[in-house]
C-alpha cells in the first residue's frame, strides 16, 4: 500500500497542469469580466455595467442571438449530412471502410486557414460552384450570393466541422454489435425497423456528441465569418474579436465571452444529461 504523502503528491502533480493552464486561466479571464475600462485602462473596481451594457443593448444582444441560431443551424446541418455519411461508411466491409472514414477524416490534418480559402475560392465569382452552374446553363453571369453573407458562413461551417460530426457518430455505429442485428432480421423485422429500434437509439450518444462538437465550435468560431461572410455576416465572435483588439476594452470583450461559455457549457450539460438518460 503506498504512503499517503505519495498519494497525495501524485494527486498534485496529475491535478497541477489542468489548473494551472485551464482553471486558472478561465478564473483570472471571468474575473476580468467583472472590470471596467476607462479610456483604454482597466479599472480594477467590481461591478456588473459589462453584463448590463450587454443585455441592455439590442446590437450586440441581437447579434448574440443571431450566432446561437446559425450555430444551431450548423448543427442540425452537420448532423443531417454527417449521419448518413458515418452510416455509409459504417455499411462497408473489410479495407474500404477505413479508407472511407480516412478520407473523411483529412480534413481534421489540413490547416484551418487553408481549408477556408479553399471553400472561399470555391464560392467566389471564379470558383467551382459558379462554374459549374454556368456550365449547366442555370446562370447567365458568375454571381456573388454564394460569399460574403450568412449563407456563406452557415455552408463553410458546416463543411468544415464535418469531419468533428461524422467520427463520433462513426465510433458509435462500431460498437453496436453485429449479432443485435442479425437477431432483428431473424426475428422478422425489416431493415427500417431495425434502424429506429437499433442502430438509432445505440448510435444516439455519438450523434449527439458530434452535434455537439459542430455547436460549440461554431459558437466561438470568428475567422469563418471574417473571411467569408463580410459585413453581412457579422458574429458574436467577431465582436469579442473587436473588443479585444481595436477597441481595447477586455472587460467588456470578456464579459461576452463569459456569456457564451455559460451557453457552450449549458449545451455540454444538456447533451450529458441526454446521453445519461438514453443509456437508462
Amino acid at each position: 500500500m503506498s504512503h499517503p504523502s505519495t498519494r497525495w503528491l501524485i494527486f498534485f502533480a496529475v491535478a497541477a497542469p489542468p489548473v494551472a493552464f485551464i482553471v486558472v486561466p478561465i478564473g483570472s479571464f471571468l474575473l476580468l469580466s467583472f472590470f471596467r475600462a476607462d479610456k483604454h485602462e482597466i479599472i480594477h473596481e467590481l461591478t456588473l455595467i459589462n453584463f448590463a451594457n450587454f443585455f441592455g443593448n439590442w446590437t450586440y444582444l441581437g447579434t448574440f442571438l443571431g450566432t446561437v441560431a446559425l450555430c444551431l443551424e450548423v448543427m442540425a446541418l452537420s448532423v443531417l449530412v454527417g449521419y448518413p455519411m458515418a452510416w455509409f461508411i459504417w455499411q462497408q466491409r473489410g479495407g474500404r471502410r477505413y479508407l472511407l472514414l480516412l478520407l473523411a477524416v483529412v480534413p481534421l490534418f489540413m490547416s484551418y486557414i487553408v481549408k477556408l480559402y479553399t471553400l472561399r475560392s470555391m464560392l467566389g465569382l471564379n470558383g467551382l460552384l459558379n462554374q459549374a452552374l454556368l456550365g449547366l446553363g442555370l446562370l447567365e453571369k458568375p454571381s456573388q450570393i454564394f460569399l460574403f453573407n450568412q449563407k456563406a458562413v452557415l455552408v463553410t461551417m458546416v463543411v468544415i466541422y464535418l469531419p468533428f460530426v461524422v467520427l463520433p457518430i462513426f465510433l458509435a455505429l462500431e460498437r453496436i454489435p453485429r449479432t443485435l442485428l442479425q437477431a432483428s432480421i431473424d426475428l422478422g423485422a425489416g431493415t427500417w425497423d431495425t434502424f429506429r429500434r437499433i442502430v438509432l437509439p445505440l448510435s444516439l450518444p455519438g450523434t449527439i456528441g458530434g452535434a455537439l462538437f459542430a455547436f460549440v465550435l461554431a459558437l466561438g468560431d470568428f475567422i469563418t465569418p471574417q473571411m467569408v461572410g463580410g459585413t453581412t455576416g457579422f458574429t458574436i465572435g467577431r465582436v469579442i474579436y473587436s473588443q479585444f483588439g481595436l477597441a481595447f476594452d477586455w472587460p467588456f470583450g470578456s464579459a461576452i465571452a463569459a456569456v457564451l461559455l455559460m451557453v457552450a457549457l449549458s449545451g455540454i450539460a444538456l447533451a450529458g444529461y441526454s446521453i445519461s438518460r438514453q443509456r437508462v
